[in-house]
């Protein structure tokens, strides 16, 4: 391995600190890094040296969804060192990272594919619009506690019509994040699926619901009194809607390639951050 990017949460005095001793730790092995600022203006198209060889991302979960966005089409391995609150993504600890680096430079540790989702927007039949996330698609209204309105279809099958706050349509990997705040269940990221679930649905029959991978979801925005609709991608990439706009989203043909992400991590994630503990309290 020759090249790589470090990705770095310019929110985080921690990821400035520790991406310049992890850039000593590389030059030293003779692989040459390249600083990509997440957090900045123009961060979502940053200029990515060509036959980068893999990926270090420094922050949270948020950083790895960015850092898996730059990565995923060229299948580019991503290290990523958790220094935010929650790490069922990030599963490397800030204080424990040299070892693991040194591992995966030898050949002895290896990445796990996370299955991505994939949106095109359509406006008048034509596509205006497509991105991939690792977490989540969220349609939602622009402003708060108002209802929007969407006509959804499952490979052509009508689910009828959704009054609600919002929806969203996540990857296993995403229901731990906004899905599972709404209600949604927690999903085995090794689990291909897609987990559609409303925000505040209008009528208690609008449920969450598990569908297989090889879904593809149809989403038409219908008219909402008094707001503008919106598409959020990881949280991060917005789009504003118009009426009669179709959403096609659909498991993407690239994944993210992950190290340190094993289900180990993810139930000792899930075992911290709900405070399992296994007695009646629990």
């Amino acid at each position: 391995m020759k090249a790589c990017i470090i990705v770095v949460n310019t929110y985080n005095e921690e990821s400035l600190m520790l991406s310049k001793e992890i850039f000593s730790f590389l030059k030293k092995t003779g692989i040459q890094a390249t600083i990509i600022n997440y957090g900045e203006e123009d961060a979502e198209h940053p200029n990515i040296p060509e036959n980068i060889d893999f990926a270090v991302s420094l922050g949270g979960d948020g950083t790895v969804l960015y850092t898996a966005r730059l990565c995923a089409k060229k299948a580019i391995p991503i290290f990523p060192v958790n220094l935010g609150e929650f790490g069922f993504i990030a599963g490397i600890q800030k204080n424990d990272w040299e070892k693991p680096l040194q591992a995966f430079l030898e050949g002895s540790f290896l990445p796990l594919k996370r299955s991505m989702i994939e949106v095109l927007l359509f406006r008048n039949q034509e596509c205006v619009f497509s991105e991939i996330a690792l977490n989540d698609f969220v349609i939602s209204a622009s402003g708060a506690a108002r209802i929007v309105q969407l006509e959804i279809e499952a490979n052509e099958v009508p689910f009828g019509v959704f009054k609600a706050d919002g929806i969203i349509v996540s990857t296993a990997t995403g229901s731990t994040a906004y899905s599972a705040a709404a209600g949604g269940p927690i999903v085995d990221p090794a689990l291909d699926a897609l987990i559609l679930s409303p925000v505040c649905a209008f009528s208690l029959s609008n449920r969450p619901l598990v569908l297989p991978a090889t879904a593809s979801l149809s989403i038409r925005v219908l008219p909402s009194r008094d707001t503008d609709v919106m598409l959020t991608c990881d949280g991060q990439v917005a789009m504003k809607l118009a009426v009669d706009d179709v959403l096609l989203i659909k498991k993407a043909e690239v994944s993210a390639h992950l190290l340190g992400c094993d289900a180990n991590v993810f139930y000792s994630a899930l075992r911290t951050k709900l405070h399992w503990s296994g007695g009646p309290r629990a």
